[in-house]
């Protein structure tokens, strides 16, 4: 019997987060966690013939969230021109997922036009040791250029 060698599955500390925002590349050192995920839109359709109700995609939604250490002002600035301005930004994070001790090499992942749905504006806690802040989001888009290579079985 095959199985998957302990080795192969992925830190994610060896994570790398990138966002290009305004044509500026940031490093996202102050990322804890990042989730983006894709979910169909479908439609029912009932046909004749068939007595249950079929389901058709026809398009997606991408939502996500991210926990980041209280220690940049950046979505705050960017949500400070919308809320002042009305100029609204949209941005892209590449996440690579490489661990050098894994077999299976790396996967970079691109999200694409990512809009702010809301961010924490201020906050204290007197018993917090590293403060943390959590960000949801949309995007519209997203493309894999370089994927895993499937694992050395043992």
């Amino acid at each position: 019997m095959s199985f998957l060698y302990a080795k192969d599955t992925i830190s994610g500390q060896s994570a790398r987060a990138y966002a290009t925002i305004n044509g500026s590349v940031e490093l996202m050192f102050y990322a804890k966690k990042f989730e983006a995920k894709v979910k169909k839109n479908k439609k029912e359709i009932k046909t004749l013939g068939k007595r249950g109700t079929q389901n058709k995609a026809n398009g997606f939604s991408g939502t996500g969230s991210m926990t980041i250490y209280y220690t940049t002002s950046l979505f705050r600035k960017m949500m400070l021109e919308y809320t002042k301005n009305g100029v609204d930004v949209y941005f892209d994070v590449q996440v690579t997922n490489e661990d050098p001790s894994s077999s299976i090499g790396q996967q970079v992942t691109t999200v694409k036009n990512i809009n702010l749905d809301e961010i924490t504006i201020a906050a204290f806690d007197v018993e917090s040791e590293a403060m943390e802040e959590e960000v949801s989001f949309t995007f519209d888009d997203w493309d894999m250029p370089t994927e895993f290579s499937a694992p050395e079985l043992g």
